[in-house]
């Protein structure tokens, strides 16, 4: 049955062209009423399949020991830094000490005229600066915290910027303190007793710290 379905097909040409129609064409054969030929083409896509360049060992070890190579150097200009301001403060504390030792016996050698120095009056003059050194200590602080930083900011902010002179605005604070010393160093100096002994001992310490601090603060 099926190969006279076959030759029936085959003898007519309208189902043959029919039949021809219906299947698909083969591999290599041209399309029909097309010059061309069906050819397989393959076509590659590239693809970025690279994974992400890791770090480099190397790089981050060096980065690292760049780093601490400068936490290091930066430690050790601190370490150095205090090490220059303590000794400067040391220092700056003998000669000041010095200065006033040299101070008071040059007043009593002065006012004694060639006599006898009074040991006990003398001692308390001079532990009177000494005295007068530490409170003024003390003052500086209190004051720098609660006046200078405060109130009376507008005064002190001078004292954080670059001088652009001789003098700043924070300078009244440093006359406001020498005003009283030299009066009390003046009256202590031109005068004998026990009260002006301890006035030139309370002036002598106030003007010492004021020198010691210009020193050590500002000028380091």
């Amino acid at each position: 049955m099926a190969a006279a379905m076959t030759s029936f097909v085959a003898k007519n040409p309208l189902l043959a062209a029919a039949a021809r129609r219906r299947a698909p064409p083969l591999a290599g054969r041209a399309l029909p009423f097309s010059p061309l030929r069906l050819r397989t083409v393959t076509c590659f896509v590239p693809q970025d399949t690279a994974a992400p360049a890791a770090p480099v060992p190397a790089l981050d070890e060096e980065a690292r020991a760049a780093a601490a190579r400068r936490v290091a150097e930066k430690e050790a200009r601190k370490r150095s830094e205090r090490r220059t301001y303590l000794v400067a403060a040391v220092m700056s504390s003998l000669g000041v000490t010095s200065m006033a030792v040299a101070a008071v016996y040059y007043r009593f050698s002065w006012q004694m005229e060639g006599g006898e120095v009074p040991v006990i009056e003398t001692l308390g003059t001079f532990a009177l600066s000494v005295g007068a050194a530490v409170g003024m200590e003390f003052w500086a602080r209190w004051a720098h915290r609660a006046l200078w930083h405060a109130s009376l900011w507008h005064m002190h902010e001078s004292h954080h910027r670059p001088r652009e002179g001789p003098f700043e605005l924070n300078d009244v604070f440093a006359i406001v303190n020498a005003a009283p010393a030299i009066s009390l160093l003046a009256y202590g100096f031109f005068h004998r007793g026990i009260v002006p002994g301890l006035c030139f001992g309370a002036g002598l310490g106030i003007t010492l710290f004021g020198m010691a601090y210009m020193f050590v603060h500002d000028g380091l």
